[in-house]
């Protein structure tokens, strides 16, 4: 440990490294890189970037989207589910919507009210079974016929 001088003796006063704290070349270049990746971060979260699925709420990747007047149906699929959500094309006030997802052979799961963004998600396991799903905001509806067949 080092004796800090006493005062009036003619030295500078001697500066204890702070606990933690980064020396060094490499210091400059990280520093950069820190500064670009915070730049990078912000600006995604600045545009409301997200991946598709984030958006709709539903795992997976997006096997059919049906886009009709008042808005669009999304259908996923992960593994042996298939999940559906009803996106409004015009988000704001609260309207009706519905989404309604069904394996052949088995009974529609669906999800209806009065929302602002979206509908659902609903979920359904259909494994080697065609599904049909079928979508509504304000009256207008889209539908996707059976597929995954």
């Amino acid at each position: 440990m080092r004796r800090k001088p006493e005062v009036g003796a003619g030295h500078a006063p001697v500066r204890e490294p702070v606990r933690g704290a980064v020396r060094g070349p490499m210091t400059a270049r990280w520093a950069a890189g820190l500064t670009a990746a915070a730049a990078v971060a912000l600006a995604l979260v600045g545009t409301g970037a997200q991946p598709a699925s984030a958006a709709s709420s539903c795992p997976g990747h997006l096997v059919r989207s049906v886009g009709f007047a008042t808005g669009r149906l999304q259908v996923y699929r992960s593994g042996q589910s298939v999940c559906a959500v009803t996106l409004a094309k015009n988000p704001g006030a609260r309207r009706q919507m519905s989404v309604q997802l069904q394996a052949r052979g088995g009974r529609p799961v669906s999800d209806s009210g009065r929302f602002t963004r979206l509908a659902g998600p609903v979920k359904v396991r259909a494994v080697h079974r065609c599904v049909r799903a079928v979508g509504a905001v304000s009256g207008k509806k889209g539908a996707s016929g059976w597929f995954l067949c």
